[in-house]
């Protein structure tokens, strides 16, 4: 356990961390070094000069921390060399400038520290070995304190060192966590960006399977009705394919925009726009005779409510062509200056089983719930009922 700071790798990475700002703080000590020459006194020395001259540039590096775009390598510094973690952090230029003054005020010290002393390590170990060369040069004199026995004394300098660095790490490494993490704002902006895009996918989700279920099903019962009297009706069969070829259209125009929403996380301008104006193509190609009826203006619908609404017919004439009897299919739509009433009704198919809590049903709950709307669906009598009101008030 003592001897742990001497091999464990995350003290030689705080190491480099704090080279890598010694570094960074060497332009501004130069240029303090430039401005010192003209003022500097006889009697100051060098060394108290670096001193003044290190002091004065740390409020420099803050300023400069506020303006450069030093986000991105101090986020990289501290992920790869203190092992801050791959959580999201903070973009407040006030703490990135904070954290970024420290890592070049302490990271200028302890290097500085380094570079003192490994070389007077080494030469207080190979001091002893020098002989009459020690005595010329005045390092015997110099390392007299030592008597002889630098070579003893040079690696406890040396792992001091590395004890110190060690010591430094374990405090820079939660107060790097605290002064880089989210600000509890940040937080929030987060957790909703991620919840409006969670909501965006959902949606895209449920116009992905109202759409495509839709056009499957009805190509599914063109192409079999094609299929049975291409023989006897060519211009049924026609006309059936024409039907398979439009909806195919429609449905890649609408696989089409939901992948580019997907992939570039944006609206494309070229969004397929539908409404309730769309239900009589609807109607016409839904593979089973549809009766539609309208009852109102849909001028006075708004463009969202409209939208919805014909998602949720599209559901429900994709579910009578999948599982009715064949018969007529009865879509009405009624207007009124308080609400959209909205039926499908049909006649269930011999066996044929009625999905009553699967995806699309639970997408339509979804879309009218979105809207403050209620949703009642539902078999009686061999007959099956979706009816959906939506407020417009």
């Amino acid at each position: 356990m003592i001897l742990r700071p001497l091999r464990d790798r995350a003290t030689y990475l705080t190491w480099a961390w704090l080279i890598v700002g010694g570094a960074l703080v060497m332009p501004y000590m130069m240029a303090g070094q430039v401005i010192a020459v003209s003022w500097r006194r006889e009697a100051l020395s060098f060394i108290s000069v670096d001193l003044v001259v290190f002091a004065a540039a740390i409020p420099v590096v803050w300023l400069t921390g506020l303006v450069l775009p030093v986000r991105a390598l101090e986020t990289v510094a501290a992920r790869s060399l203190l092992g801050l973690g791959d959580g999201a952090l903070t973009t407040s230029r006030w703490r990135v400038a904070a954290w970024f003054t420290l890592h070049l005020g302490v990271g200028g010290f302890l290097s500085g520290v380094t570079l003192a002393l490994v070389p007077y390590a080494v030469m207080l170990a190979v001091t002893p070995f020098l002989g009459d060369l020690a005595v010329r040069t005045g390092l015997a004199e110099t390392f007299a304190w030592t008597h002889g026995l630098g070579y003893l004394v040079a690696p406890l300098i040396l792992v001091a060192l590395v004890y110190g660095i060690a010591l430094a790490g374990t405090m820079l490494r939660p107060l790097a966590a605290r002064t880089l993490a989210p600000t509890p704002a940040e937080r929030l902006a987060a957790a909703e960006a991620a919840a409006h895009r969670l909501t965006e996918h959902n949606r895209l989700a449920r116009e992905l399977h109202d759409s495509i279920g839709h056009a499957l099903s009805v190509v599914t019962v063109q192409a079999a009705a094609a299929k049975r009297v291409i023989g006897t009706d060519p211009d049924f069969a026609r006309t059936a394919m024409g039907a398979v070829e439009q909806t195919a259209r429609v449905a890649l125009a609408d696989l089409d925009h939901v992948l580019g929403v997907l992939r570039d996380g944006e609206k494309s301008a070229t969004a397929p726009r539908v409404g309730l104006e769309g239900l009589p193509g609807l109607a016409a190609s839904a593979g089973v005779p549809v009766a539609y009826v309208l009852d109102g203006d849909l001028t006075t619908v708004p463009a969202v409510v409209s939208r919805e609404a014909y998602r949720i017919a599209q559901e429900g004439v994709t579910n009578a062509a999948r599982y009715g009897d064949g018969g007529e299919v009865a879509l009405s739509v009624r207007v009124t200056r308080a609400a959209l009433d909205l039926s499908v009704g049909n006649t269930v198919g011999p066996g044929a089983a009625r999905p009553g809590g699967g995806r699309g049903l639970a997408g339509v709950r979804e879309r009218a719930a979105t809207l403050g709307g209620t949703v009642r669906a539902g078999a009686e009598d061999g007959r099956w009922e979706l009816a959906v009101r939506l407020p417009l008030a």
